[in-house]
């Protein structure tokens, strides 16, 4: 399972609502269905499978589901052919949903399918896509699959690259934007990704596979512009400044953790597209959904999407990273191996980079808060230097944020993120970042366009002439080198958390020296990408924390 939402007056209120507009008779059963569609989107699912238990807002399981397809005849909102007042729910062959997601859900699929099948003009021959992918292979090592993902950006409006950890995703990029740039000079490019961080990160990486290539075209490439998709997008909060009549100005467009992506984003993407640019999609499919309704890269992971496709998607498979034991623990994550995952667990010892703490349900190690309590006092230190000497401890301060994380799936409960910041703030945690002490982390919750912040985006609390204010890096947004930090009012935050534990679900597209990660208790079972997800944000060291028995284990 996935950490439930918080609960909305959504289902309720469409359940009065809809039959009234549609002149129907009220109907228990239906207003049942209205209610669990509504809870299925607000979990950013889009169908509700007819088939199978009764899903969460059905109580008249007894009636479950005939009675409720019956429900839909009665009120004549069973599929029929009369499309002058469709009704506002229809049939797929994955369930029941509503019809604007369905039809929008399709609509992009269809664009997706439309870019792959696009050839770019003007086309090249094959001997010169192979022999383009034969000098990408001898700078960076490429196997036949990284090969293949050269020649099909060579020739196709899109690619979707996909692979886990350490399968080389990053340096396939940057061979395949190499081999465009030198058989299409002059090709506009640009990298973006869903937050700040995940752009950060890539730009890091890009610039630094550059190495491989020769000096001109390492120095186009870490120029080209890196920016969230929001910025890009230009976005105002009711909606985006570039669409179909203002595209974008670009011939190719690199979006990585596409996994975050959510439909309304993607298809508000796909319309500011230019016709002819080329897309490449890169991500985990095995991560986290998005938040929102929708997630696109784990649609097009469906066997008949990727046939659709064709040869536009491209899985990496071999592993080039030594990651140890956090790699073979991700490993049988990804095969939904958990009677694997669990001996493996078992069998670590004290030199693996992956510890498994049992401790009993609700009460915390003592040995994670003194981890906590030591990275929370290495900041402050920091902090009191920084106060002193701003250029030359800003850059110390802010890596040391990625230095430690807890991170849970939940925000509530004894093991849930806000009791974990609240231990280590007292009484002052509730007070909003303005009173919290020097060195505390703080976590951007929305994007903030006018600060250069994006959500996810992460700072930490600074003594400015006497004033509280926030550090960040500078603008992941500007496309060009920037400012290499930037402070701000801590007013200016209206949706500021603490930051020493954060959800798994906000440590995507970030990465952590050593990553303490906190699974309680659940009634069902945690959705196994939950912890996958957890897992592969430590680069050096992971810490798996879990209560005494089996109620925490993955799917």
């Amino acid at each position: 399972m996935s950490p439930q939402p918080p609960l909305t007056p959504l289902g309720p209120a469409l359940a009065e609502a809809l039959p009234r507009l549609y002149g129907i008779a009220s109907d228990p059963l239906l207003s049942e269905l209205i209610g669990a569609l509504s809870a299925a989107l607000v979990r950013g699912e889009l169908h509700l499978p007819l088939e199978g238990p009764a899903p969460e807002g059905i109580i008249s399981v007894e009636h479950w589901p005939e009675g409720h397809r019956q429900a839909l005849v009665r009120c004549g909102w069973a599929p029929s052919g009369d499309d002058d007042s469709p009704p506002p729910v229809m049939l797929s062959e994955r369930g029941l949903g509503w019809r604007r997601w369905l039809l929008q859900l399709e609509g992009t699929m269809a664009e997706l399918q439309r870019r792959a099948r696009a050839s770019v003009q003007p086309p090249l021959t094959g001997a010169r896509r192979q022999a383009a992918a034969e000098r990408a292979q001898g700078r960076g090592g490429l196997d036949s699959l990284q090969q293949a993902a050269v020649v099909a950006l060579l020739s196709q409006g899109l690619v979707l690259l996909g692979g886990g950890p350490g399968t080389g995703k990053t340096s396939t990029i940057v061979q395949m934007l190499a081999a465009v740039l030198e058989e299409r000079p002059g090709w506009r490019l640009h990298l973006a990704a869903p937050t700040g961080k995940a752009a950060a990160r890539l730009r890091q990486a890009i610039a630094a596979g550059g190495s491989t290539l020769p000096p001109p075209l390492a120095a186009q490439l870490a120029a080209s512009p890196c920016t969230t998709l929001h910025r890009l997008l230009e976005s105002r909060g009711d909606g985006f400044g570039r669409h179909r009549q203002r595209p974008l100005a670009l011939d190719l467009l690199v979006v990585d953790e596409v996994s975050m992506l959510d439909l309304p984003l993607m298809a508000a993407l796909l319309e500011a597209m230019p016709t002819d640019a080329q897309l490449v999609l890169v991500g985990d499919p095995d991560q986290l959904a998005p938040v929102g309704p929708g997630a696109v890269l784990q649609e097009l992971q469906a066997p008949a999407r990727r046939q659709e496709l064709g040869d536009a998607a491209i899985e990496l498979i071999t592993t080039y990273r030594n990651d140890g034991a956090l790699a073979l623990a991700a490993g049988h994550l990804r095969r939904g191996d958990t009677p694997g995952f669990l001996d493996h667990l078992s069998e670590l010892n004290s030199s693996d980079n992956l510890s498994w703490w049992r401790s009993p349900a609700g009460r915390l190690p003592a040995e994670l808060l003194e981890r906590l309590r030591a990275h929370q006092t290495r900041l402050a230190q920091l902090a009191a230097s920084w106060s002193v000497d701003p250029e030359v401890f800003s850059r110390e301060l802010l890596e040391e944020l990625e230095h430690c994380v807890v991170l849970a799936p939940t925000r509530r409960g004894s093991w849930g993120v806000e009791a974990l910041n609240q231990r280590l703030l007292g009484d002052d945690w509730g007070r909003g970042p303005a009173f919290w002490p020097p060195g505390t982390p703080v976590l951007c919750q929305r994007n903030l366009p006018e600060q250069g912040l994006a959500n996810g985006d992460v700072g930490v609390v600074v003594n400015s002439d006497g004033q509280r204010r926030l550090l960040f890096w500078g603008s992941q947004d500007l496309g060009d080198a920037g400012e290499d930090t930037r402070l701000v009012h801590p007013s200016r935050m209206a949706a500021a958390e603490a930051a020493f534990a954060i959800t798994i679900h906000k440590s995507q597209g970030s990465q952590y020296h050593q990553v303490l990660v906190l699974m309680p208790e659940a009634e069902g079972r945690w959705d196994r990408r939950l912890i996958y997800t957890a897992l592969t944000r430590a680069r050096q060291q992971g810490v798996l924390i879990t209560p005494e028995g089996q109620g925490w284990l993955p799917d």
